[in-house]
């Protein structure tokens, strides 16, 4: 009997030794597709505690609370969107399941020189409340300079120029990823080159990016990509060009002069590296229709501006000639997306508008109605002017990355870039399965991996034991967008399951509320 006593405390060690070892989840009779680019195979995923516990060809004998059977799909890391614009929505949709429906699991916001300043309360805001995402964060040169001169269009005294640096010093001490610039918005397209390269050495100091929305992306695209690779040289900084693209139907083609030059820089040993969204349209303010000189000193300024007949008149002819050049018969190519003054716009473009107006449809009577618009507060549009070989052309290069360029999407409001739902279902559906424009490990690299060591997301974009586990489950055969133009607010089909630091947030291809997501910094 003594020694029976003796025993038990052994065993019950034994047992608890056991149970420990035991998996949160396991994912059995999985297609493994781990992140690397290299071919996908058979075999099992474990995750316990917020961690991949192990990655096996064979099968894994250890118990699990839950067991999924993938059924022969493709079990992925969980998809990292770089460059999104969260702000705001996260507290309005914490669900996010605009994201997690199209298999993202972490995003990267504070793009194009838009972001929170205080990077410390915003993360503090999102680690009290949650949301169901992944959420890392640049710190935007346009608020930052906003925040130290206002809306000025002149070069910073060497003063303001130090609290800038100072303001993005103390962004990178909390654990911003880097520095984002939108050189197209106001106060952003005032500053000159060595501004921006001043507040880039700042953030190099700690191992950052620097992610640049650059001057142009039309006309004088290639002077904006210099621009953007002599800030990552004299800053000895990783450059991030967002939404690469070609804009404007007179410069189509010219992918191969663009890509070229990135081409050369990684040649020369400059760290460059792009991202795209897989769409002809993209999507901004209307504001940056206007003329740069006239959006200085913010919205009052701008309506004193379009309400001065002579300011009016310049502005008028300096827009009418840009689009007579770029032969333009009317502006049909430019779409509303959500204008607050008046809702019943949604969806139309500029030439319907100004019939709606009825107005006669010339296009210096579409300008004009343009400037009416900004003058009621402007309105979020999308702009119809990309060529669809550009784009496939830009996705077949190797350093390449997936963005949406998207907030979290408010099912229902307004009518929206599909983008915000679809950009990562519609590169595995169109591109990889129906035009092979790519492989599928490839897109799923540069959707995982590749975003993971750009950004120093430590431990996340591979499925590796130890690693934060972040999976989705897809079928490559039936993952397709079903968000359009006409009808945004659909969500993307295929991804059956999608695991946040460890925890099933997407079951069944439905969100069942959880919301485990994390803040994630700068190597952590």
């Amino acid at each position: 009997m003594k020694r029976k006593l003796l025993l038990l405390p052994a065993l019950l060690a034994a047992l608890a030794g056991r149970a420990q070892s035991e998996a949160d989840i396991l994912i059995r009779n999985a297609r493994i597709a781990d992140g690397t680019g290299n071919s996908w195979y058979y075999g099992e995923v474990s995750v316990k505690n917020g961690r991949i516990l192990a990655v096996t060809r064979l099968p894994q004998t250890l118990r699990a609370a839950k067991v999924i059977d993938a059924g022969g799909r493709i079990v992925a890391p969980g998809f990292i969107d770089v460059h999104t614009h969260i702000e705001d929505d996260e507290f309005k949709v914490p669900t996010a399941e605009s994201f997690l429906m199209d298999g993202v699991t972490t995003v990267i916001t504070g793009n194009c020189g838009s972001s929170n300043t205080d990077l410390a309360h915003y993360f503090h805001q999102l680690d009290s409340m949650t949301i169901s995402i992944n959420v890392a964060s640049l710190i935007g040169h346009n608020d930052v300079r906003r925040a130290v001169m206002g809306s000025t269009n002149r070069p910073p005294t060497a003063e303001e120029q130090r609290k800038m640096e100072s303001l993005v010093e103390k962004a990178m001490q909390d654990g911003a990823v880097g520095l984002s610039t939108g050189l197209i918005y106001v106060p952003g397209n005032y500053a000159q080159t060595p501004e921006v390269v001043g507040l880039a050495k700042a953030v190099a100091k700690y191992g950052g990016v620097y992610a640049t929305h650059m001057r142009n992306e039309g006309d004088a695209v290639e002077a904006a990509i210099n621009e953007a690779l002599t800030i990552g040289r004299e800053a000895n900084i990783p450059v991030e060009i967002s939404h690469f693209k070609i804009g404007g139907k007179q410069n189509w083609g010219r992918s191969t002069v663009t890509l070229g030059m990135i081409e050369k820089a990684r040649r020369d040993g400059l760290e460059v590296t792009i991202d795209q969204y897989p769409y002809t349209a993209s999507s901004t303010s209307l504001k940056t229709m206007l003329p740069d000189w006239a959006l200085s000193g913010g919205h009052d300024s701008v309506v004193y501006r379009l309400t001065t007949p002579d300011i009016r008149k310049k502005i008028v002819g300096e827009m009418t000639g840009i689009y007579k050049k770029r032969r333009l018969k009317n502006l049909d190519y430019a779409v509303v997306a959500y204008f607050e003054a008046d809702t019943t716009l949604n969806g139309k473009n500029i030439s319907e508008i100004n019939k709606l107006k009825r107005k006669k449809s010339t296009l210096t009577n579409e300008v004009e109605t343009i400037l009416d618009l900004v003058q009621q507060g402007s309105a979020g549009m999308v702009f119809h002017g990309m060529s669809e070989e550009d784009v496939k052309r830009i996705m077949k290069y190797p350093f390449n990355m997936f963005a949406s360029d998207a907030s979290i999407r408010e099912f229902g409001v307004g009518v929206p870039h599909p983008r915000g739902y679809g950009t990562n279902a519609r590169v595995l559906g169109k591109y990889v399965r129906e035009e092979k424009v790519l492989g599928l490990e490839e897109a799923i690299r540069r959707m995982t991996s590749l975003p993971a060591q750009k950004f120093r997301l430590s431990q996340r974009g591979l499925l590796v034991p130890g690693y934060a586990a972040d999976i989705v489950i897809f079928d490559p055969a039936t993952v397709k967008d079903l968000s359009t133009f006409t009808h945004p607010h659909q969500y993307s089909t295929g991804f059956s399951h999608v695991i946040v630091n460890g925890v099933l947030t997407i079951e069944n291809g439905q969100h069942n509320g959880t919301r485990k997501g994390q803040v994630v910094r700068l190597g952590r």
